[in-house]
């Protein structure tokens, strides 16, 4: 197993700020993702999302549903937990960079006329957590923390013994 690199992906000194960008971008990934998925808060599910996908050009338009509504959901849900932040932040941003060019950017920028102000956020934020990882209080930092430790510990041992 390649330790350095999980380790990379893991490990963030972002602090208290990547906390409070994840958390409440994370529920509102969630939330959306939810919206496609299973219809929650006021959402189609993926048959009504499926078909709209369908309808802008994104087809199978299910499937496109289904992708979309699992990287905000899941993703969403693993940014509000710090777990695999990285990832899922980059898996987000991109799913934002299809939402601006394939339902957006034709409305221009203002979200009253469903332009692309808000996606465009949502993609900043999400760039900057894959950056810089899920910070403070972050999952993430106790997986690092425990590869770490395995590392040190088969380091530490004597040639011919294992633990």
């Amino acid at each position: 197993m390649n330790t350095q690199l999980i380790n990379k992906v893991l490990n963030s000194n972002a602090g208290l700020g990547a906390l409070a960008l994840r958390v409440p971008v994370g529920i509102i990934l969630a939330a959306h993702g939810a919206q496609k998925l299973f219809g929650w808060f006021g959402g189609y599910g993926l048959e009504g999302t499926g078909q709209w996908m369908a309808s802008i050009g994104l087809e199978p338009g299910y499937l496109m549903a289904l992708l979309a509504g699992s990287a905000e959901f899941f993703g969403g849900l693993a940014l509000v937990l710090g777990l695999l932040t990285r990832p899922a932040a980059a898996v987000s941003a991109v799913t934002m960079l299809v939402a601006i060019f394939s339902a957006h950017i034709s409305n221009g920028f203002f979200l009253t006329n469903n332009g692309y102000e808000y996606a465009l956020a949502l993609f900043g934020a999400t760039l900057a957590l894959a950056i810089q990882g899920g910070g403070a209080l972050a999952i993430d930092n106790g997986l690092s923390n425990i590869l770490a430790d395995k590392r040190n510990h088969q380091t530490t041992q004597p040639a011919g013994r294992t633990a």
